[in-house]
């Protein structure tokens, strides 16, 4: 039997990375870690469900008291990921999904260098911009503080295990389907996602030059 596995996935807002996961691990057994926020939520989300919001005060509480496994700020609010549910489900066998910035995923895989990380990368800066102005859910200033901070995102994507892109929908899901795939069991089919390969490299640097 497999060991259980902490996925961390990172992409930039609007990347697709919710969509992708919810596809990929529609079928499979895994816990999905809901993050601490101190930002406001969005009409379409759930306490609890996208994420935990919490008060400044709340959130530097549980800083204080060790229960992250990683926390950072971005786009001016706070991010957290609580410890206790990721290691309990771990111990039941269960693989852990993190979808975190790139800070955050830094700090786990410090404290996990057993995690596998995956960088989701979107087609290019311009179409980011695009489908988050498409999305309507903060207003331009804070989209295009978003879209200012993903080029310092992508330009990272090469510190992690796997980078695939995010273009067609169905191709993402099928290269991440391939990636988790690989991992689980052992083999190298997945190699062609590594950073490591001209390729991948190739595709992050014309990312960046659209920028």
């Amino acid at each position: 039997m497999n060991e259980p596995t902490i996925f961390i996935v990172s992409a930039p807002s609007g990347c697709g990375k919710g969509t992708i996961l919810h596809e990929v691990f529609k079928d499979i057994k895994v816990f999905y870690s809901v993050s601490c926020t101190t930002r406001q939520p969005r009409d379409c989300e759930k306490d609890g469900v996208d994420y935990h919001f919490i008060s400044v005060e709340q959130f530097d509480k549980m800083a204080e008291n060790d229960d992250f496994i990683e926390h950072a700020g971005f786009a001016d609010n706070q991010y957290g990921t609580p410890k206790k549910p990721i290691y309990d489900n771990l111990a039941e066998g269960r693989d852990v999904v993190l979808e975190i910035e790139t800070n955050g995923a830094f700090q786990v895989k410090e404290k996990r260098p057993d995690a596998v990380s995956v960088f989701i990368l979107p087609p290019s800066i311009p179409e980011l911009r695009r489908r988050l102005l498409k999305r309507g859910t903060e207003p331009v200033e804070k989209i295009d503080k978003r879209v200012a901070a993903a080029s310092a995102e992508i330009a990272r994507a090469d510190r992690y295990d796997f980078v695939i892109m995010n273009d067609e929908l169905d191709d993402a899901i099928a290269d991440f389907k391939t990636v988790y795939s690989a991992v689980k069991s052992g083999d190298r089919s997945a190699d062609r996602f590594r950073p490591t390969n001209d390729d991948i490299i190739k595709m992050i640097d014309e990312v960046l030059k659209n920028a």
